[in-house]
This record gives structure tokens, sequence and C-alpha cells, in this order.
């Protein structure tokens, strides 16, 4: 069940960091309330995923997974750019993400 905690805690950071670049392109009142709610709703979930999953994996899971999904959805909703540097960078985030879920389950 920790897991999924970590899962939604991910979904809603990934939620609140894609509606800073909206809020950007927007009402500023509106959207910085939404990020509010979304990132304390994520940190809720850490919270809960922390009860069970040490600390440093969950943080860098967070981190790592929210930070790749950013960057690829930033390319594909923003249209940024994506280049070899990036796409290595997000390979290796997955690579040291797996590890520490390897690491979590021994």
């Amino acid at each position: 069940m920790h897991w999924i905690y970590l899962l939604l805690a991910i979904c809603f950071e990934v939620m609140a960091t894609l509606s800073i670049k909206q809020a950007t392109l927007g009402n500023t009142y509106v959207w910085s309330t939404i990020i509010t709610i979304l990132y304390i709703i994520s940190f809720s979930f850490v919270y809960y995923a922390t009860k069970s999953i040490e600390i440093g994996t969950v943080y860098a899971i967070w981190a790592g997974m929210g930070t790749a999904l950013i960057v690829v959805l930033g390319w594909l909703i923003f249209k940024e750019e994506m280049n070899v540097y990036k796409i290595a960078g997000v390979i290796s985030i997955i690579f040291g993400v797996v590890l520490l879920k390897f690491q979590a389950t021994s």
C-alpha cells in the first residue's frame, strides 16, 4: 500500500509542477491556489509512504520520477526542447529509481 502512496505522491507533484507552467499563461491567483493544494496532497502521500519505506528511498524516487516525468511531459505538452542530453538524463534517473526499488525490496 505504501508504494501506492508513493505513486500518488508522484502524480500530484507532477500535476502541481505542470500547473506552475500553466500559471504563467493564465490567472495566477487561481493557479497558485491549485498548485498549493496539489503540493499539500503530494507531501501528505509522501508522509504516508515513509511509514514503511525509508525516507531516502521515498524522496529519491519521488523527486527522480517527478523530474523525469516533467521533462517528458514538458516536451509533449508544452513543446519544450528534447535533446540527447535530456534523454540520457531521463534514462539515468529511471535506472537509478529501479536500483532504489530493488534495494528497498531486498
